[in-house]
């Protein structure tokens, strides 16, 4: 019987402790053997596993001593074989013969040796490791949002969406995408100072978000009460001096 087997799962490492006592009491089936002996070949720590669990069990084994039988052994064992209790004992066979009483003997020490190999099975697991905790880490600091200044169309619908950073002399627009201008015009960005002219910022998109840095002459104009707009000019002289098409698009700076 291969106590391991019995007892381990089978996707549970064999213990390397308990597969050579299991070797030298000789439990393994023949694979096991032959797998045991490749690893005595090329792994000198097994190998002596093996030499220690056989040391320890000869002090076993050295106390099987040939034991005489009782009297009253023999016609149990009769009995327990259907035969009659009481026969010809001078009959030479093999309940006579004492090798038969030292093979039985032997086999209770190697049933004591298998008691023993079954307690280190019932050895308690190893602790599991310490758990290791690991902080998240600290949440990256956020820039607070900035006021926006919505660009509405002349149906009440959002061209562009503008956030104004004075610090860095910069307007983000973000723009609601429509169709390019059937005569081939562009968008043009103005801020309007409250009761001054129109000053152009440059080109801007109708299909994706954009950064305009705003010179330095022009920083001054972007303060709460101006107005941003946007007209449809000809490519060619942008900036312009001042819009010449249609507004498409404009809102009042409300904060910043």
């Amino acid at each position: 019987m291969n106590v391991a087997a019995d007892r381990l799962e089978p996707d549970v490492p064999r213990d390397d402790d308990l597969f050579a006592a299991e070797y030298a009491l000789g439990v393994l089936d023949a694979n096991e053997r032959i797998e045991a002996q490749a690893r005595i070949a090329r792994d000198p720590a097994f190998a002596a596993l093996v030499a220690a669990w056989d040391a320890r069990f000869a002090a076993w084994l050295l106390r099987a001593q040939p034991q005489a039988p009782s009297a009253h052994v023999w016609p149990r064992v009769r009995t327990s074989l259907g035969w009659a209790s009481v026969g010809d004992d001078t009959r030479p066979g093999r309940w006579n013969d004492v090798r038969t009483w030292r093979l039985a003997t032997a086999l209770a020490a190697a049933a004591a040796i298998a008691a023993i190999s079954f307690a280190l099975l019932q050895r308690p697991a190893p602790p599991a490791p310490p758990q290791v905790v690991v902080a998240p880490p600290a949440p990256a600091p956020t820039t607070p949002a900035r006021p926006v200044t919505v660009l509405e169309r002349d149906d009440g619908s959002t061209g562009w969406i503008a956030s104004i950073d004075p610090g860095a002399a910069q307007v983000h627009l973000a723009p609601v995408p429509v169709p390019a201008d059937a005569q081939g015009r562009v968008n043009e960005l103005w801020v309007i100072p409250a009761g001054k002219a129109p000053i152009s910022l440059g080109l801007v998109s109708t299909d994706k978000a954009q950064t305009i840095d705003v010179p330095a002459a022009v920083r001054d104009a972007l303060r709460v009460g101006a107005t941003l707009a946007v007209t449809l000019e000809p490519l060619a002289g942008i900036p312009h001096a001042a819009p010449s098409g249609p507004v498409v698009a404009k809102g009042g700076i409300a904060q910043i």
